[in-house]
């Protein structure tokens, strides 16, 4: 195991604590996108809390805003605000809602949650590092739940006219949403053929293999001539059995007997 699994594994028990701790919130899609984020923050990005207040640097715009829980896991992490505030998520009083606000949460880019406004505003960050003569990159997670927004398709159109090669979007494809499949609600696929038509460079990975990530990571960091997509199919509650590719978790917090069961599987994953 190596240190990035090693550091998901760790996210995802601040995770379970903090929904617990909550009594609401989304588990599902926060243990499916949580390897995303770790690959993202531990490796590829350049966002630190000493160039945080800078805007020479890397931005990240998470689109899905109830994924919060694994946000907040990593930014406690890195030193943005203590650990222990964790366990105060979605309390009255304390910062951490049940969506990411850029004013009251330190190490927050975008306010996100009404779903499909993301990539509109990742695009705008793009720009703006254009104009300034920056040379980072804007890092998107879009649902794929979300996909069902028309804003994401005129964004997607705006993104590829302008040539924003500096934009590069995940989508945590784990094929589920509130109401059930995305088959069932608004069928979302192909989506890497959609984006393809229009005129994105698409990469196809597993959201969960660390080595796939990089490697795509890398190519979209190297690709001049056209924003990036990087489709990753991923498991919706991955890494606690009972809630992997269970609907039901998608905005369920676990009981306390339900949290200790799923961190005693985290535990064993050492």
């Amino acid at each position: 195991m190596n240190n990035l699994e090693e550091k998901a594994i760790e996210l995802r028990k601040w995770i379970i604590r903090s929904l617990a701790s909550a009594g609401s919130g989304h588990p599902g899609g926060s243990l499916s996108a949580i390897d995303i984020l770790t690959i993202l923050y531990y490796q590829e990005m350049d966002i630190t809390l000493d160039n945080y207040e800078q805007k020479d640097r890397d931005h990240f715009v998470l689109s899905k805003g109830h994924a919060a829980p694994a946000l907040y896991a990593v930014l406690a992490d890195k030193g943005f605000f203590p650990k222990e505030e964790l366990l105060d998520l979605r309390k009255f009083g304390c910062h951490l809602q049940g969506h990411p606000d850029r004013i009251k949460t330190h190490g927050v880019d975008t306010s996100s949650g009404s779903l499909g406004q993301g990539l509109s505003i990742a695009n705008g960050l793009a720009l703006a590092q254009r104009l300034d003569g920056i040379q980072k990159k804007v890092y998107i997670l879009l649902g794929d739940g979300e996909l069902q927004e028309g804003q994401i398709w005129e964004a997607a159109m705006t993104a590829a006219h302008y040539n924003l090669q500096n934009v590069i979007a995940f989508v945590d494809n784990n094929g589920l949403q509130i109401d059930g499949t995305n088959d069932e609600v608004m069928a979302v696929e192909d989506i890497g053929k959609k984006f393809a038509a229009f005129n994105w460079n698409v990469l196809n990975v597993s959201g969960h293999d660390f080595v796939s990530l990089g490697k795509a990571i890398a190519q979209a960091k190297q690709f001049q001539e056209a924003p990036t997509v990087i489709v990753c199919q991923t498991n919706k509650g991955k890494g606690v059995s009972f809630m992997e590719d269970q609907v039901g978790w998608h905005g369920k917090a676990p009981s306390l007997e339900e949290a200790k069961k799923a961190l005693a599987e985290l535990k064993e994953a050492f």
